[in-house]
């Protein structure tokens, strides 16, 4: 009994593996608004002013990094949680392939999530005079609260593999 509940558990981790492909069905749906975003914009190019275009390219670089963000936790928790990518030798791979456990998972999250957020503040300080003093403070507020909880991550992060 303990041995087919010990193989059902292993075997439940397989429930991943649609959650991690409707991450790629995020990827591609972000990808959508991407261009979207593109050909909205295209017509318009010449008569926007500066600091518009500026934040649209801004919206445009945060979607990248969301989207680099989907393709690590999508490919990386597969790898860790479910199964092993089958890549032929002569196929392309990512460089980080194999090499992401959990632990830099997380950090790597952490340092992605600071960089949308510092994006995304960017665009709201670019935007300024159209937002409330208040709701500016609590921008800021949040943001760094995600760079001293990536700060904190990453400290701890060094204190238990130090300790190992």
């Amino acid at each position: 009994m303990e041995r087919f509940i010990e193989n059902a558990m292993y075997a439940s981790r397989w429930l991943l593996a649609p959650i991690y492909f409707g991450l790629s069905l995020g990827l591609l749906a972000l990808a959508l608004k991407f261009f979207q975003e593109i050909f909205h914009i295209l017509p318009s190019v010449f008569a926007m002013a500066e600091a518009d275009l500026i934040l649209v390219i801004l919206s445009l670089i945060d979607m990248a990094l969301v989207g680099g963000l989907l393709v690590m936790v999508m490919i990386s928790g597969y790898e860790n949680f479910v199964s092993q990518l089958d890549i032929d030798d002569g196929k392309e791979k990512l460089s980080w392939l194999g090499k992401m456990d959990s632990g830099s998972l997380k950090m790597k999250v952490a340092a992605s999530i600071v960089a949308i957020s510092s994006i995304h503040l960017l665009k709201v300080f670019m935007d300024a005079q159209n937002i409330a003093d208040g709701k500016l403070m609590w921008y800021v507020i949040i943001h760094m609260t995600f760079v001293i909880s990536a700060f904190a991550m990453g400290y701890l992060d060094k204190l238990t593999k130090h300790d190992q």
